[in-house]
């Protein structure tokens, strides 16, 4: 039995046929152009990026913070390079919180991310985050910081034995083998901080003069090296040295050597090679520092992303070189 409907005739006249045909192209083609124009709108509310086709590769890339110079650098070196290759990135700055990091990447993930580069905020958390992408097969690529655990495919930093090895040879020479040092320690259990004051003690073994008075965590900031620096000059009033274990705690050291009158009296150094710090040098106020390559350190993720997503195979640990700037070759690295 026919459904009730409205009464129309099964055999409409010639002319009422014509009309009721243009009625429904006219619905059809206004249905194709919303349908179009949402299309065209959810396109326009994708990730930050470079838009581009189904084959394009996708990189997410994870910041521990970019209020960190070095950090946002390291970025900008990633981003330029992927950009440079046509390459999509969704970059997510974690601002030193260990669970923003993970639910950035797994926001990357679920935006089609297909390869992670990863600056953990530490190498604890950092497991999680990998065994997250190891799980849904991409591969992960840490910069700078490594991970605890999980499968990173590459890790890619500079050669930081070598640059606290460098700076602190650099050190002995300029005490002439003597004098009261303080260290300001960066994040702890970090590889940098492993890794440099692996080199530095190295290097102060030939110089057994030189004492280490006091060791204290300044986590890689600036206004944490101002403060600790204050209280060990109160406790050392014959310190010689410092030590800043990165530059933003450095800076800090000598704002509390100058505001204490006794920059002129002590040798501060220092790693990374951010602009400040380089500025610092040329000013007579910082004296030494590591210099590394953010930019370089950047787009070899990139290149190792490449490579990754096109089957080859990459080496687990890509050390990047170093050099320590000094008053002496300040110019070759400002200029």
């Amino acid at each position: 039995m026919a459904t009730a409907g409205p009464d129309v005739s099964p055999h409409p006249q010639p002319r009422a046929a014509k009309e009721l045909a243009m009625k429904m192209m006219k619905t059809l083609l206004t249905s194709a152009g919303i349908a179009l124009a949402a299309s065209l709108a959810l396109t326009g509310c994708g990730s930050a990026g470079t838009a581009g086709g189904e084959d394009e590769l996708t990189i997410g890339i994870s910041m521990s913070t970019l209020e960190n110079p070095f950090f946002g650098t390291v970025k900008d070196g990633a981003v330029a390079a992927a950009d440079e290759d046509g390459i999509r990135t969704i970059v997510s700055d974690a601002q030193n919180d260990t669970q923003k990091q993970l639910n950035d990447v797994q926001d990357m993930i679920t935006k089609g991310a297909e390869v992670i580069v990863l600056n953990p905020v530490e190498p604890e958390s950092a497991t999680p985050i990998v065994e997250l992408a190891n799980s849904n097969d991409i591969p992960v690529i840490t910069v700078d910081r490594s991970s605890a655990g999980g499968e990173v495919a590459s890790h890619i930093a500079s050669d930081n034995v070598e640059g606290g090895r460098l700076i602190c040879e650099w050190l002995g020479q300029h005490l002439d083998g003597a004098g009261e040092l303080a260290i300001l320690e960066g994040i702890a259990g970090t590889s940098p901080e492993l890794d440099r004051d692996e080199g530095c003690t190295e290097a102060l073994a030939a110089y057994p003069e030189i004492t280490v008075v006091a060791s204290q965590p300044a986590d890689w900031d600036r206004e944490k090296g101002y403060t600790v620096t204050q209280n060990v000059l109160q406790a050392n009033p014959d310190l010689t040295a410092i030590f800043g274990r990165n530059d933003l705690a450095a800076l800090g050291a000598v704002e509390a050597a100058q505001q204490a009158g006794k920059l002129d009296d002590i040798t501060v150094i220092s790693f990374d090679g951010i602009q400040d710090a380089l500025e610092s040098i040329k000013a007579g106020q910082l004296s030494a520092t590591v210099v590394q390559d953010p930019i370089l350190m950047g787009e070899t993720a990139v290149e190792t992303a490449i490579a990754l997503s096109n089957g080859e195979q990459v080496e687990k640990i890509q050390d990047l070189p170093v050099k320590v700037a000094d008053a002496s070759n300040i110019d070759e690295f400002l200029g």
